[in-house]
């Protein structure tokens, strides 16, 4: 078997597989096996874009990859989580240009501003939403999208989009609810 890491301290890679199907972000000092033919290996270091592929003939996917359905959380798989119609827009709307995207890339992840101003939603109406929503998923078991033990989730969108996407919370065909967005309801 052969293995991707991370041997950097600072910097993360955002990996997917050759069909976009599969996307993992491998932190510094974090190793994960070469499961497909074909891997893409995405990071930033300073103003520069690195952009890898890796091809391998030792991968696993002479089996045809599953669609993802479900998170994996320890032994437990965490079922469908209800939005409210304002949620599942904020999080297309932050997962609008990841989806979009038809070649690899890591799709930029906009500021709770440009979401909010996409929306045409203020910048506390967004932050309120995302809370709730952060919230309701991490009581769900999703990881990185609070708080904890005095610690900030900083990247709490990035993750967020990382979950809804992989997951299939969000798909494409959700895009088309940005057409009408407007004001945010009470939900």
């Amino acid at each position: 078997m052969w293995w991707l890491g991370n041997v950097g301290s600072r910097l993360s890679a955002v990996v997917t597989d050759g069909t976009g199907g599969v996307r993992a972000r491998l932190a510094p000092g974090a190793r994960l096996p070469i499961a497909y033919d074909v891997l893409h290996v995405l990071f930033d270091a300073g103003p520069t874009r690195y952009d890898l592929t890796v091809h391998s003939t030792a991968g696993a996917s002479r089996q045809p990859p599953r669609p993802a359905v479900a998170a994996v959380v320890d032994e437990d798989t965490l079922g469908a989580v209800p939005l409210t119609f304002a949620q599942r827009l904020l999080v297309v709307a932050l997962a609008e240009n990841v989806l979009r995207q038809t070649e690899r890339g890591d799709g930029e992840i906009p500021s709770s501003a440009e979401a909010a101003a996409r929306l045409g939603w203020t910048l506390t109406a967004f932050t309120r939403k995302l809370d709730t929503v952060c919230a309701k998923l991490g009581s769900q078991g999703v990881s990185g999208l609070r708080g904890e033990g005095g610690r900030l989730a900083t990247h709490r969108r990035q993750r967020l989009v990382e979950h809804a996407v992989a997951t299939r919370l969000v798909t494409r065909d959700d895009l088309a609810l940005l057409d009408g967005a407007g004001a945010p309801s009470d939900d």
